[in-house]
């Protein structure tokens, strides 16, 4: 079995209204899987930085634009 450790998370209050009118939602679960996606994502430029000549600046903006087109090929909403 894997320890959890407890994190305090701030959203917006009506972030928060939205959320609670979704109660059957674990958004700890969601939480926990946007956090890993993120990593997942920052580990792979850390490795595709390290074996290409491209800047880390230049990684990141390749893979926001990724990141958007995916997002606009599955009608999901983005923030920035």
């Amino acid at each position: 079995m894997c320890k959890m450790t407890n994190i305090t998370l701030s959203v917006p209050e009506d972030l928060k209204k939205k959320m609670d009118e979704h109660s059957i939602i674990n958004w700890s679960e969601v939480a926990r899987q946007a956090f890993i996606e993120k990593i997942a994502d920052l580990e792979f430029l850390q490795e595709f930085k390290s074996k290409s000549d491209i800047s880390e600046k230049d990684a990141l903006r390749m893979g926001g634009r990724v990141s958007e087109s995916l997002a606009e090929k599955y009608g999901v909403k983005r923030r920035k």
